[in-house]
């Protein structure tokens, strides 16, 4: 037995069976594109001897139209891809597929990008693809995902039908799970040489010279089309055909459609993928208190055979739902039930048919973007085909007040497999190590151990900054749980960040008598004092025994900085008692042996340092009887926040989202700018504190902050009587700003995230004491409130006058407000100053194209948005499409622009005499090529708009539509991470040969 996640257990067959593997980098697909081409690059040889030849293109379209041709060629090809990148493929897919090449697509299935970005999993992607001609093979497990990626590489090559073998993203791709793994000589057993031989033999040769890919008329298009459907016919027998030797040759039995549950169920439910899982459980444990219930788990998607699906169904079911993954808007149903229903349409009534009418069937939606499916949910699915009549077209898991699609469920249900299940969840931050620790826990326990393991990491999309929560769970059967640790099923609980105790709830998942392990650089005596009333309150009630560790002065003295995984790993193991102390602890040094070999002895021996010094420093702090903190959790966002912030957007701080109704979200994907202000994630150890007699007010502090949380303003030195203690501001120097104006650095400490490069940037030192800097850092605790409430006021500082600033220098330009504030990007980026700038300078007039990738999390990732506004309500307005289309989609919004300015212009010369021959022309001739003339043409503007509501005329009315266009706008492209490969394939050599105003930011790191 091994352990592996999803993507590791697919790229090791696919690079084994593959002799060209064209990638490009969409997650959750991308580590299986990473990992094949590591093994390549270390020689690792596929089933033949050969090593792989893996390449990188400059986009998924690029990368199909490789596997399209190496196959034309007779090579062995594959890819990986997942959401929109999979959607880029699709003209490839009906080429592949029409002239039968075989292929193997793996795709960790993803949400499609429609209203919103979603990196997460759901079938949308695939779905896209029912028509191209590929058939699907979908995994439900990582053990599934091993053997169905063999079983589609095997059936390709016998059928010639290309193949869309999938599992869904992040459930399936990154869990870590025991599995029996496939060795060579199961590979070889299963791949016949006659295939590979044949398909050679029809590769385009010179030798053989052949013509494809012809345009055809209507005299022999229709027929061309119609002469593939007897391999799509045979194609069934020939996947059940596979399946049969795979078990007769592993001992793992498939078939087309697995049923499981009560032979005489009389009420069936259909599904495919990850969820199917959990229904497995959830079904066995319900018909064990007297239920009459199964579940059919569709595995060849396409082509659909409805002989097969009616075939392994029990002859007594009277009602069947069908789950679909996906939501299929105007649809009769979605893609799943319509092929249910077809294949009873065919198959019942006379003629001996299994059936001899029609059973009712309902269909559902669930799990969209990786949303969680319970064994609650499924219960209630069943509960609803008891009813008369049952709910159709429903959907599960959330509170549906717009439709009343939602089917209500029992949070707090549980199967017996998951009472007998060992749990643990951890809260970490990302980037700090925490889910690469849990990783190796879950290989050490899985590899070492009779248990059964599995992990699953909830990552928020902000990437690193955000909270991961690891769910692990260990037990001595295999574990079919696809969702998450749910309230009172943890024995162990981990916390790695003090700041979450104030942010969310934690313990409401701890099991009554388990363990809460908390990282916190408190004193013992002190620790129970300074925890929340609401996790005090968790303490008692639930009887949990409360350990304390300062893993980062661990850390910091080890010499392993702030990556603390080893130590909370090793806390971890010698609480929870999954291995015994001394031999958990060996284990964790081979693992870091491992992981670390490469980086030198210098970094072994810290960890090795960390992992001994690791339990010296565990504590375990008394629980008293009664509670008596003097504070609670912190309400996500202040009472006087605007109303959507306060009852949307704080409850996504707060981690609720999943409870906010469907009528209180934006049906277009719109949503405000500048609530990253609210969010508050108080991530930094240690803050920034200016000393303004050292400080030479240069600005750079300012200019490289990646978070905007330090900012400079220039002020009339009166408002300083309102001032806090210890408001620290110099008087300015130097010509910029009038003489006897005030100046001041002053951090944000809740939006700080402790990068340092403030004080790195920092030129100035004191002659007399050289570790003493202008800027200086100071740990966060004992000075929090102070720096909290010298922000504060800084906040009620007027912005400086725009049309005042001299842009040339920086020392002028940082005090320009920043309208791009406390994103979530990784802590110390290197991108975000530059956009922060701009800003600053262009910020008022800014309309942002901007490309997927790092630059469109950090900057339009839900809860909140780092874009903000200015006094006057003025702020970029900032919109994503795609990866691929980002310089198309900017120019497309310049040409526009344009084209209104020219028609505005137009209307004004038509309108010069009701609207009055002065106003017009200064709206024409206006100078607009700095912050004086547009604030002078934004006054006119505003005239114009008085002006043009007082007439009644469709002239007057078109102008005022577009009135706005006349002032100056500033179209930008902004690029992602990576977003430089795709500069010459894309449209940006459109945009520069158009010679539009368009300015181009290229991020690429």
């Amino acid at each position: 037995m091994i352990t592996v996640d999803g993507n590791s257990a697919c790229a090791a067959v696919a690079h084994k069976l593959s002799e060209v593997i064209a990638i490009y980098p969409i997650a959750p697909s991308s580590p299986m594109g990473e990992q094949a081409d590591n093994w390549s690059a270390n020689q690792r040889r596929n089933l033949w001897g050969a090593i792989p030849r893996v390449i990188e293109m400059q986009s998924e379209a690029g990368a199909a139209g490789t596997v399209h041709g190496a196959l034309q060629r007779g090579g062995l090809a594959t890819t990986f891809t997942s959401s929109q990148g999979l959607l880029l493929m699709i003209p490839n897919m009906y080429k592949i597929a029409g002239e039968l090449l075989p292929a193997v697509f793996h795709v960790a299935a993803r949400a499609v990008a429609t209203h919103a970005l979603s990196i997460f999993g759901d079938h949308s992607d695939v779905m896209a693809c029912r028509t191209t001609g590929f058939a699907m093979l979908c995994a439900g497990s990582v053990q599934e995902v091993q053997d169905f990626a063999l079983l589609s590489h095997a059936v390709t090559l016998e059928s010639r039908v290309p193949i869309l073998h999938f599992f869904d993203g992040f459930r399936t791709s990154h869990e870590v799970a025991k599995i029996d793994p496939l060795s060579d000589q199961h590979v070889r057993q299963m791949i016949m040489d006659d295939w590979i031989q044949a398909h050679r033999m029809r590769a385009l040769s010179p030798d053989r010279p052949v013509m494809r890919g012809t345009a055809q008329n209507p005299d022999v298009y229709f027929q061309s089309r119609e002469a593939v459907s007897p391999f799509y016919a045979r194609l069934p027998e020939v996947v059940a055909r596979n399946m049969e030797r795979f078990a007769r040759i592993t001992g793992r039995s498939y078939r087309l459609f697995d049923y499981v549950g009560a032979p005489d169920a009389d009420r069936v439910l259909v599904m495919m993928g990850s969820g199917a899982e959990a229904a497995h459980d959830t079904v066995e444990h319900l018909n064990t208190a007297g239920a009459r219930l199964g579940l059919l788990k569709v595995r060849l998607f396409r082509p659909f055979s409805g002989e097969h699906l009616v075939a392994a169904l029990p002859p007594g079911v009277r009602s069947i739902a069908v789950l679909d993954r996906t939501k299929e808007p105007g649809g009769a149903g979605e893609p799943l039930l319509q092929d249910v229903i077809t294949a009873f349409a065919e198959h019942i009534g006379a003629g001996g048919q299994r059936f001899a009418s029609m059973p009712r069937i309902v269909g559902g939606r669930y799990g969209l973007s990786s949303k969680e499916f319970t064994p609650g949910m499924i219960k209630a699915v069943f509960e609803n085909l008891a009813a008369a009549p049952p709910r159709n077209h429903c959907t599960l898991g959330l509170h549906d007040d717009v439709s009343h699609s939602s089917l209500g469920w029992d949070p707090g249900f549980e199967t017996a497999a998951d009472k007998c299940n060992h749990a643990a969840i951890f809260y970490g931050l990302g980037s700090d190590g925490t889910v690469s620790g849990n990783r190796n826990t879950i290989r050490i326990v899985g590899e070492q151990t009779d248990y059964f393991a599995q992990g699953h990491f909830v990552h928020d999309s902000k990437k690193a900054g955000a909270v991961t929560v690891s769910h692990l769970r260990f037990g001595t059967a295999p574990i079919r749980a696809t969702y998450e640790i749910g309230e009172n099923q943890a024995e162990f609980v981990g916390c790695h960040q003090t700041t979450f105790l104030e942010n969310y709830e934690l313990l409401d998942k701890a099991k009554p008598g388990g363990i809460f392990l908390l990282n916190a650089s408190w004193k013992p005596e002190e620790a129970w004092n300074r925890l929340p009333r609401h996790i005090q309150a968790y303490l008692i009630d639930k009887r949990l025994r409360f350990y304390l560790i300062d893993a980062y002065a661990v850390a910091r003295r080890s010499g392993l900085g702030r990556r603390i995984n080893t130590i909370m790993q090793t806390c971890h193991f010698a609480l929870s008692g999954l291995l015994p102390r001394e031999e958990a602890i060996e284990r964790i040094k081979e693992s870091v042996k491992r992981s670390y070999r490469s980086k030198g002895g210098t970094v072994l021996e810290a960890n090795f340092t960390a992992i001994d010094e690791a339990l010296t420093h565990l504590r375990e702090i008394p629980v008293p009887e009664t509670i008596s903190a003097t504070h609670d959790r912190r309400v996500p966002v202040p009472a006087d926040a605007p109303a959507f912030v306060r009852e949307v957007t704080s409850e996504l701080i707060a981690g609720r989202g999943d409870g906010v109704p469907v009528s209180q979200l934006p049906v277009d994907g719109t949503w405000p700018l500048g609530t990253a202000a609210y969010e508050k994630r108080r991530l930094a150890l240690e803050l920034p504190v200016l000393e303004p007699d050292i400080c030479i007010q240069c600005g750079k502090c300012a200019f490289v902050c990646p978070h905007s949380a330090i900012r400079a303003k220039v002020f009339d030195p009166a408002r300083l009587k309102d001032a806090p203690e210890d408001f620290r501001q110099a008087t300015v120097v130097g010509p910029e700003f009038d003489k006897g104006m005030a100046i001041t650095y002053q951090v944000a400490p809740d939006d700080c995230t402790g990068c340092t490069l403030c004080v790195e940037a920092c030129p100035a030192i004191d002659k007399t004491n050289r570790s003493r800097k202008a800027l200086n850092l100071h740990p966060a605790e004992p000075i929090l409130e102070r720096e909290r409430a010298k922000w504060n006021f800084f906040l009620t500082l007027p912005e400086y006058d725009r049309r005042k600033i001299r842009w040339d220098t920086l020392k002028s330009a940082v005090v320009a407000q920043p309208l791009f504030e406390f994103s979530s990007a990784c802590v110390g980026c290197g991108e975000t100053p530059y956009i922060r700038l701009a800003t600053q300078l262009f910020g008022d007039r800014m309309i942002i194209a901007n490309a997927t990738g790092c630059s469109s999390i950090y900057g339009g990732n839900l809860p909140t948005a780092p874009y903000t506004t200015d006094p006057a309500g003025r702020g970029p307005a900032w919109c994503n499409s795609l990866f691929e289309d980002n310089a198309e989609f900017g120019l497309g919004i310049r040409v526009t622009l344009d084209e209104q300015i020219t028609h505005a212009r137009q209307l004004l010369d038509e309108l010069r005499g009701d609207l009055g021959e002065d106003l017009v022309t200064e709206i024409m001739e206006a100078d607009q090529t700095d912050d004086s003339g547009l604030y002078r043409q934004r006054k006119r503007i505003e005239e114009l708009k008085s002006r043009l509501e007082k007439l009644n005329s469709a002239a007057a009315r078109n102008l005022l539509s577009i009135a706005d266009a006349l002032t100056h706008k500033s179209v930008w492209i902004i690029g992602g991470d990576g977003w430089a490969y795709d500069i010459g394939f894309s449209g940006l050599d459109h945009v520069m040969a158009s010679g539009r105003n368009v300015n181009i930011l290229v991020l690429d790191t």
